[in-house]
Formats: C-alpha cells, structure tokens, sequence
C-alpha cells in the first residue's frame, strides 16, 4: 500500500477494499493539468492515464464515465450505455458539490456518493491504469481490474 500524509478518499476505499496501488505525485504550479500534460509528467502512457467526467443523464441521474485522457468521451455511446437518451457533462462548478473532489483531482473512486460508473472498454488492453488521486497534482496507479471492482463499475465502448 501507498503511505503518504493526507489520505485521500479515493486512498482510503482502496485500502478498506485491500487493493494494492501506487502514488504518483506531479508539479501543478505550471496549471498543466489537462490529462495529457499529467501523463508526461508522470512518465505515462497517455493509453493508461485516464481521465473521470461526470454527466447528467435526461433524467436528472448522475453518471460517471472514465476515458483514457487522450480521447474524448462519445455522449451518444454513453447515453446508450447507461439507457438514457442524452448525457450531458455537469458545470465545472457542481463537480465538488456531487462528488467532493475537485476539476482536475476528481477521481471515479471514493467520491460523496456512489453513481453509475462506466470505464471504456480500452482499460482491459493494458496491465495498469493510471487515475486521480483524488487531488490535483496526485495520481493513484492500479491494477485495471481493480479499478473496476473499487469503483463498482462497468466497461464498455464509451470513446469517440
């Protein structure tokens, strides 16, 4: 297990879950925090570093899609996803309210509250991927299937 000061959310589920993981902790001074930028940072393939977005659903329900960062989320495929008949992104400003965490250290483990999560299909091609620590500037490096089980989500074909 990672030991670091201040525990995340995101850290203190996968411990509680014993789920083995690694922190990799980058600059964020420089403001470069899009997800590509991140995955240099931290020496990655931008193919195993992604990126946690939360969408609103027609019907008023939250979602979580996850997606390598170098790749955009297909708001057609996830809405068929999760049986809606559109998906929206949520406004930057309502990210901390619905999930506790931050633009740019949302993680799809540990937030407020438990939603829908759907990882892309493309987690399963690689041995480790790569997500938020829950915090800008801190990244939590696991094991695919374990994200999975952790955010009790489901894959599929989610990216443009």
């Amino acid at each position: 297990m990672a030991k670091t000061k201040a525990k995340t959310n995101a850290m203190r589920l996968l411990d509680s879950e014993n789920i083995p993981y690694k922190i990799q902790t980058y600059e964020i001074s420089d403001r470069l925090i899009d997800g590509v930028s991140v995955a240099k940072k931290v020496g990655e393939d931008p193919r195993n570093v992604f990126k946690t977005l939360v969408t609103q659903g027609h019907s008023g329900t939250l979602y979580v899609f996850v997606v390598p960062v170098a790749e955009e989320l297909n708001l057609k495929k996830a809405a068929a996803t999760v049986d809606e008949k559109k998906v929206e992104m949520i406004h930057v400003k309502d990210i901390q309210k619905h999930t506790g965490y931050v633009r740019g250290g949302c993680s799809p483990i540990g937030m407020k509250k438990e939603y829908r999560t759907v990882i892309d299909a493309s987690a399963q091609t690689i041995d480790h991927i790569v997500v938020s620590g829950g915090k800008k500037g801190m990244q939590i490096i696991c094991d695919s299937a374990d994200l999975v089980k952790a955010a009790h989500a489901e894959l599929a074909d989610i990216i443009r």
